[in-house]
């Protein structure tokens, strides 16, 4: 058998003996595998993705997709995104809550929000709707997979998704009654209690009507202990429904309705003012979500040559996030200050879009032309209240934005092997902005995105492809009250990606591939930096802000790979490579990040494992994951380290009830995930220094599913 290596520089020494380290595991992995006994081969399943325009297979779309199914969240007893997104290559988090709640796809991306607007980088859909932004919304019970479209979509969604799309899916209602429950217990005090129920309406809605209804509560104390209250301060206490309703109204009128709430209720209690988990804060913060949204879409098939589809959308959120400002309680230490800051949001988001398909007969150039178009319209309000210890008076802000969008998305098949591509969209956005400070902007732009894909489909079915795209993404504002005039506006970024890849099965299909290759270039990049403000006290005051670099450049590599070695046997593994620079860029502190690598971007990120089916009944998971170290900001130094993680799980499965015995970082192994670089500590005269928080540690539990 051929093994094929993939090459390419990795910046540190450091990544290099991470791999090597853990290489010994991932090859213990590999030789228990093809230890296994012969048996016969299960045929790995088709994946359809329902975030494009159209359902389409995952192998049939010429672009870097991730799927994390319900078999995986269930195997590593996921309960939010953060708790899955390692399994995707060239995927990041950042934390600073209870919850991590921005995403960082290919190294771009938001890493916090202290003042609107919010231009995301990465777009959040759950079931349709808007939540890019605020990601605590993302739980994951009764979801049926998590799609992550990595690179540009610019026809797809516009300005809210310069880096890529994340799509939340949940599970849609059966033909038949069904129900379940689900109970778990897990170290930390943690517990929930989840269910479900789905099925046909009956005859009041005719016999084409189906329901799900799906219900979640989860508990903990968090990971760690606050010394001073003598009791844990990062509780968690989160609560989720979801419902849907499909409708075969008439035979050529389709109706789906879903809607949802969340209520979060969390503690915020994250830093040490040495570096450690346990705190000592007497004002610990929150990190509360209360959320409702819905969304409606009808289909007709009654017109000749095309489908239309309506769908809209609304989600309403409250959102409180405060902390402990200085991290310790009143009489620390003689110099020391007490203040705490406190944010709270009323966010609405509404959405319209219009959309014609065509089917087989309104095909063009003699039904080679498949095609879509529509308009899209989004509207979002923000209305902000801070209130902060050292501020004269509570701080208010409103702010409104609307896109209003044209696109246009095209499939020619040239001949039996070959097919193009051709997606346009064109964006309107404008902003108003007001706050108590009488700062106030009123922005607009005209924005534009696209995509060009040239596709050979081989004889045996698999996909080769390069496609050209471009994203794009408002400007927009800093509103501080302190900062400098020229730190006030920032200009739009644009993007292009240039992408080749690989989709398909090999060896008998016993072996899934996807691959890509790609190249980013950005240019007026939008960057979140922060600056520095002394306090009478001699304390600091952290700003954060976003301006323009001139330009910067991201390219790497995604594989993933699913081998079914034999009928009892599965091996799986994913690689993210990324190489990322800014160009003529100074920071805030007057540093040249020239040549530097972009925050958030670490230089490779891997999952290798495999599945066996010990018995009839009996399944073990083994993987180890790893990813490299990466800076947490373009103001300082402060870098994650670099860190590899080793998951199992045991499950026992019986017609109607299912055992999971499941851990994650078996090992214990410390890694960050948020770092600051400041003075707080008054023990050193608030010398600035590299402050961090951890990451979650060991965690294991036992999860039943009972399904009636």
């Amino acid at each position: 058998m051929k093994v094929l290596f993939l090459s390419t520089r990795v910046p540190a020494t450091d990544s290099v003996r991470c791999l090597q380290g853990h290489a010994a595991l991932a090859l213990a992995i590999v030789a228990a595998s093809a230890a296994q006994a012969q048996s016969p081969l299960v045929p790995i399943e088709e994946v359809i993705v329902t975030a494009d325009f159209r359902r389409n297979p995952l192998d049939s779309i010429a672009a870097s997709i991730s799927v994390l199914d319900a078999a995986l969240m269930q195997q590593k007893n996921a309960l939010h995104l953060e708790d899955v997104l390692l399994n995707a290559p060239n995927v990041n988090m950042a934390g600073g809550s209870s919850r991590a709640r921005y995403v960082q796809l290919r190294g771009i991306g938001e890493t916090g929000q202290f003042a609107e607007p919010l231009n995301s980088s990465v777009g959040m859909l759950i079931d349709g709707v808007d939540f890019s932004g605020i990601g605590a919304a993302a739980m994951l019970y009764d979801i049926e997979q998590v799609e992550i479209l990595l690179g540009p979509q610019g026809t797809r969604y516009g300005s809210n998704a310069l880096a890529g799309l994340i799509n939340l899916q949940s599970k849609a209602p059966t033909a038949t009654l069904e129900s379940g429950l689900q109970l778990q217990g897990e170290n930390y005090d943690g517990r929930g209690l989840a269910g479900h129920v789905s099925g046909p309406l009956g005859d009041n809605f005719g016999k084409n009507a189906s329901f799900r209804l799906a219900a979640q509560s989860l508990r903990g104390d968090g990971f760690s202990t606050n010394t001073f209250l003598q009791r844990p301060t990062n509780t968690r206490d989160e609560k989720t429904l979801r419902g849907t309703l499909q409708w075969q109204a008439t035979p050529t009128l389709e109706l789906e309705l879903r809607g949802g709430l969340v209520d979060v209720q969390n503690g915020y209690d994250g830093f040490s003012l040495d570096n450690v988990r346990d705190t000592r804060s007497d004002e610990p913060g929150y990190d509360d979500q209360r959320s409702r949204y819905g969304s409606m879409q009808a289909t007709s098939t009654a017109f000749d040559g095309f489908t239309l589809e309506a769908i809209a959308t609304r989600a309403d959120s409250d959102v409180s996030y405060g902390y402990d400002e200085d991290w310790v309680y009143a009489g620390f230490h003689p110099f020391g200050y007490s203040s705490t800051d406190v944010y709270q949001r009323q966010h609405a988001t509404r959405s319209g879009e219009l959309r014609l398909l065509s089917s087989p007969a309104g095909a063009l150039l003699d039904g080679r032309t498949s095609w879509v178009a529509g308009l899209y319209t989004l509207e979002q309000d923000v209305d902000l209240a801070r209130i902060y210890t050292y501020a004269a008076n509570d701080f208010h802000s409103a702010y409104t934005m609307q896109r209003n969008a044209v696109y246009a998305d095209t499939t020619t098949t040239l001949n039996e092997q070959w097919s193009l591509d051709v997606g346009v969209r064109a964006e309107r956005y404008s902003a108003d902005y007001d706050d108590s400070n009488a700062v106030r902007f009123a922005p607009d732009d005209d924005l534009f995105g696209g995509k060009l894909a040239l596709n050979y489909h081989t004889v045996s079915g698999n996909l080769l492809y390069g496609s050209i795209s471009r994203g794009y993404k408002n400007g927009g504002f800093n509103t501080d009250g302190s900062l400098d005039a020229d730190l006030r506006e920032y200009g739009s970024e644009s993007l292009w990606n240039y992408e080749v890849g690989f989709k398909g099965s090999v060896i008998d299909d016993r072996l899934r591939t996807r691959l890509a290759l790609f190249w980013m270039d950005r240019d007026d990049v939008q960057i979140q930096s922060s600056t520095l403000r002394t306090r009478a006290n001699g304390s600091t005051e952290f700003i954060e802000f976003t301006g323009n670099a001139a330009a910067g450049f991201n390219r790497g590599v995604e594989l993933s790979t699913d081998f079914q070695l034999t009928g009892s046997t599965q091996m799986y593994s994913t690689l993210g490579l990324l190489d990322s620079e800014y160009a003529n860029f100074i920071n805030s502190n007057g540093d040249d990040l020239d040549g530097r690598e972009q925050a958030q971007a670490p230089g490779y990120q891997y999952t290798v494992g495999s599945r066996w089916q010990l018995l009839p009944a009996l399944a073990l998971d083994l993987n180890v994951q790893g990813r490299d170290a990466f800076f947490f900001s373009d103001s300082h130094d402060v870098r994650s380290n670099a860190y590899d993680l080793v998951n199992a799980s045991l499950t026992w499965t019986q017609p109607q009830w299912q055992l999971t015995l499941w851990g994650r970082n078996l090992g214990d192994e410390d890694y960050l995930v948020r770092g600051f670089y400041f003075g707080n500590d008054p023990r050193v005269d608030y010398t600035p220094k590299g402050y961090t928080q951890l990451g979650e540690p060991a965690r294991y539990g036992m999860t039943v599913n009972l399904d009636f």
